[in-house]
């Protein structure tokens, strides 16, 4: 089976500061993949050379057999492409159905077809009921479950989660767990990025690890979890002693 994301010696650089280099990665169709490391390991900024959101300075981004690397966000996101955000930044005045319809516009031309395709996302996420509620009035962990609504309605192959558990309790991370499962199990294939342990070794197939930009490990959470080096470099030994 071929990989359905391909880099092969990605480099990103911002002037005399070079924040990916040379990243050799596979993901291959239905991974649930963890992305994981140090703040300034270089994490979002490979998230953002995928989407097509940076330039990449060297190397080669495939995705299911098509050279991405380089392209324009709109034309890797009509390819198959989607991602969240750090920060979420809602559409506020728009309502959830709304917020998810700009998505969907995507590959339904007519607002009927979208505002269908928009709600049965809205259902795929729990969220049907909040179809009116204006976006601005919803919680955090609703308004990053929205945030992944309105990509999941660009129907993509691949979604790029962005750090969707940060800020969330202890306890809404669980529901948010069972949703990215339930959209893998749809047939999207995740990567994300997180730096909640318990989360990702929880729902992780396979772990990557960044560091200084450059890739550390790669393997299975337990693998990665016992890695010296990712213990040194991110970890930390209080970590790998609970383990």
């Amino acid at each position: 089976m071929s990989a359905l994301l391909q880099l092969r010696n990605v480099e990103k650089r911002f002037g005399g500061l070079q924040a990916v280099k040379d990243v050799t990665l596979d993901v291959e169709p239905g991974e649930i993949v963890g992305l994981i490391g140090p703040n300034g390991a270089g994490k979002t900024t490979l998230f953002s050379c995928i989407a097509g959101f940076h330039r990449i300075t060297k190397g080669s981004i495939v995705f299911d057999g098509r050279e991405i690397g380089n392209r324009p966000a709109f034309e890797v996101c009509r390819a198959g492409v989607a991602r969240t955000f750090q920060v979420v930044k809602p559409f506020a005045r728009m309502t959830a159905l709304q917020s998810v319809m700009v998505g969907s516009f995507l590959r339904h031309r007519d607002a009927a077809s979208a505002r269908r395709a928009a709600l049965d996302v809205l259902a795929r996420l729990r969220m049907e009921h909040l179809a009116d509620v204006e976006a601005h009035s919803l919680t955090l962990v609703l308004k990053k479950r929205l945030e992944v609504a309105r990509a999941l309605a660009t129907e993509p192959r691949l979604l790029l989660l962005d750090e969707v558990m940060a800020g969330l309790s202890p306890g809404e991370v669980p529901e948010l767990l069972d949703v990215i499962r339930a959209i893998n199990a749809g047939g999207v294939t995740v990567l994300f990025v997180e730096h909640i342990m318990a989360a990702v070794m929880n729902i992780a197939h396979r772990v990557v690890v960044l560091h200084g930009g450059e890739l550390l490990a790669d393997g299975t959470p337990a693998e990665v979890s016992r890695d010296p080096q990712v213990i040194a470099a991110y970890l930390g030994e209080e970590y790998a002693a609970g383990a």
